[in-house]
């Protein structure tokens, strides 16, 4: 049995608030007894313009966004999912959407950069995003041991894309970290629908953590973090504001799941990912 968290906030473009704001969180998630805890997407800033993050963008090993996520790791004696930050791409004026896991000893046990880009018209007000613009898509789906169990990483519009979650299951992924900073409109309709699907047919845990409410800008995210059972059900959430949600997980319970409901093993078609991503 293990005790972990997902925190939310609503992130604005004051990267010295965010970190204040996030490291409090951080601190009532590991006073609460969490050992794992999943920052939202964009945690350390949300922008008025796509090109904000470029600007604070990070060589990969090095930073202050970086050392940040580390020292928290070790202050808090946690395993960390560093949201999302910006690191630099070879390609001019963009940026990997990169999410780090820390141990408690400060060490970044893997890295997964954003696979789907979120270039999208919502809505009957044509709110409209092109992530493409500043960011580079990754290319290789990310999975690895813990003392929690297998942990596989993906981020925000990456819900909607089951093939990618099915090449976590196929490198053996029992939990799924997936920070996020949902749309309010996609969010209503979508979220908790999204999450319980991707739960309930991979059967595997979610850590869900999205930015929820008014961002400086003019945007709005949906909130609602929560966190998922192999077999859909939401152990616990947060609809509205800034906070923190905690679940205790047990992997002998997905492992008894998976046993006595073994879907998993009754796959008749392989889901190839695109020949510019691996699942290695």
């Amino acid at each position: 049995m293990s005790k972990v968290a997902a925190i939310q906030m609503a992130s604005g473009p004051n990267v010295k608030a965010n970190l204040a704001e996030a490291e409090k969180l951080i601190k009532i998630a590991a006073q609460q007894g969490a050992e794992l805890v999943v920052l939202p997407e964009n945690f350390a800033m949300m922008g008025t313009a796509e090109t904000d993050k470029v600007k604070i963008a990070e060589e990969f090993g090095s930073g202050p966004l970086q050392n940040y996520l580390k020292e928290q790791a070790i202050k808090r004696k946690i395993w960390l999912v560093g949201g999302t930050i910006p690191l630099r791409s070879t390609e001019p004026g963009k940026v990997y959407a990169a999410c780090l896991l820390y141990n408690p000893q400060g060490e970044m046990v893997a890295r997964y950069d954003k696979i789907h880009l979120f270039d999208v018209t919502i809505g009957d007000n044509n709110e409209s995003y092109t992530e493409s613009e500043t960011i580079t898509p990754g290319n290789k789906v990310v999975v690895v041991d813990t003392p929690f169990g297998r942990l596989g990483i993906a981020v925000c519009y990456d819900l909607r894309f089951p093939e990618l979650f099915r090449a976590m299951v196929k490198q053996n992924m029992e939990i799924c970290a997936l920070p996020s900073a949902f749309t309010s409109l996609t969010g209503k309709v979508h979220w908790e629908s999204l999450l319980r699907a991707r739960s309930i047919e991979n059967l595997s845990f979610i850590i869900a953590a999205d930015q929820g409410g008014y961002h400086i800008g003019g945007r709005e995210t949906h909130g609602d973090s929560m966190i998922i059972d192999p077999w859909g059900l939401v152990l616990n959430r947060l609809p509205h504001g800034t906070g923190v949600v905690v679940a205790n997980i047990d992997v002998t319970k997905l492992e008894h799941t998976r046993k006595m409901f073994p879907a998993l093993e009754h796959k008749r078609f392989e889901c190839n990912l695109p020949s510019n991503i691996s699942d290695k």
